[in-house]
């Protein structure tokens, strides 16, 4: 295939990340399929990143994730000055083909504003779409802007604006499911699994107190705000309870942490994190918001893990309900699906994750969105004046056309 892609990640971590990370997680899992493809990609990152691609393009030498934690003031122009890269970069060469964009807001804003004249852009949502509603409620890409979402539950609460330019939506997917059902399985432990940043919607809290009460061992693993291991958490003193993330944790989660029942890691990635999976009897999900996109639900199944949630967001759309999981809207029957999981079976999951969330099968699923993104674009748009105005032609005209 003749195309050329620049894929624009932002400017906030490598691409792979060093561990947490998921929209450039996402893209270390696509870019090297779509390669394999005949894809050539322009990869815009930092200049660390290390995923082997046919140009990189930069404008920080490293992530610039640290500083989301500062006062918007004083952080507001690092996207911008990434997105301000790859406006030269587009306006310096003429064999981008298509963008493939995933930075939040400032992404679509700046490249739906580059004009008639900039390449096709397709800017895929990997966020809750309640959020900024004055750009997503008045949304006009000009016929050459286009959005997709990573699950149909998110499309569906988006803005009507929003909606009308998507072209579909593109489940996540996960390289642990390359052959998934092929290789050994590892034998279970007695832990449950909460894997992901600790914060409110993500309900670790909820897991927590489902883990005294039930009787389960309980894993949370991932980063509180910007702390990846709890020994730096403890260093950081009080000043990071101004991060609304370790608040909730202090708060909230904490208390039942003790260090038998419910155990908290931080961080966990590559060979480590798959192992706490793969042996995990369940991975939990007590979801408080609506998850637009669940990689860690795709890569439980592929490691043979099955998943018991609150059925929010791509949930449904994602879990098998009495095959590869259980689902419910009833926060207080959560405790005892845990329990009701033993009877599922593993390798179920993975026949599942072979079938649905290979890496091949979302790039082939972005191959066809990228076509349909190059021939609206191609088509020219009928001026708003001529779909809106109902005026005649000789109206218009002040007399007989």
């Amino acid at each position: 295939m003749s195309l050329t892609v620049l894929m624009n990640a932002g400017p906030w971590l490598s691409v792979p990340p060093p561990g947490y990370g998921g929209i450039e997680n996402v893209i270390a899992t696509l870019v090297p399929e779509l390669r394999r493809l005949g894809v050539r990609v322009v990869l815009a990152s930092v200049g660390d990143s290390t995923l082997p691609v046919d140009e990189l393009v930069s404008v920080f030498p490293e992530g610039q994730f640290a500083s989301l934690q500062r006062p918007y003031n004083q952080v507001c122009g690092v996207a911008q000055a990434h997105l301000a890269g790859v406006v030269r970069e587009l306006h310096t060469r003429d064999d981008i083909d298509l963008v493939h964009d995933h930075v939040e807001a400032v992404g679509l804003a700046t490249l739906t504003a580059m004009g008639a004249d900039a390449p096709p852009v397709l800017h895929t949502l990997h966020w809750d779409l309640a959020k900024h509603p004055a750009l997503y409620g008045t949304l006009d890409g000009g016929g050459r802007v286009r959005v997709n979402g990573v699950s149909a539950s998110q499309l569906a609460r988006a803005p009507q604006a929003l909606r009308d330019h998507s072209v579909g939506h593109v489940h996540l997917s996960t390289p642990l499911a390359v052959d998934a059902d092929r290789r050994p399985r590892p034998a279970k432990g007695d832990h449950v699994v909460v894997l992901g940043r600790i914060n409110p919607g993500k309900g670790q809290d909820l897991g927590a107190r489902l883990a005294h009460r039930v009787g389960f061992r309980l894993v949370l693993a991932g980063p509180v705000g910007p702390y990846h291991r709890p020994e730096d958490l403890a260093a950081a003193g009080e000043e990071a309870r101004q991060n609304p993330d370790v608040r909730f944790f202090v708060e909230e989660v904490a208390p039942y942490v003790d260090g038998d029942l419910v155990r908290w890691v931080g961080t966990v990635a590559g060979r480590e994190r798959d192992d706490l999976l793969a042996t995990a009897r369940v991975a939990l999900f007590p979801l408080r918001w609506e998850e637009p996109g669940g990689t860690a639900v795709v890569e439980s199944l592929a490691l043979g893990t099955p998943v018991v949630g609150i059925a929010r967001g791509c949930l449904p759309e994602l879990v098998a309900h009495g095959r590869t999981g259980l689902l419910t809207a009833d926060e207080e029957e959560l405790g005892e699906l845990v329990l009701a999981a033993s009877v599922l079976d593993p390798d179920e999951c993975r026949r599942e994750a072979v079938a649905r969330f290979t890496p091949a099968v979302m790039a082939e699923r972005y191959l066809t969105l990228y076509e349909r993104v190059r021939k609206l674009a191609a088509t020219p748009r009928r001026p708003a004046w001529r779909e809106e105005s109902h005026l005649t032609a000789f109206d218009m005209a002040g007399g007989p056309s």
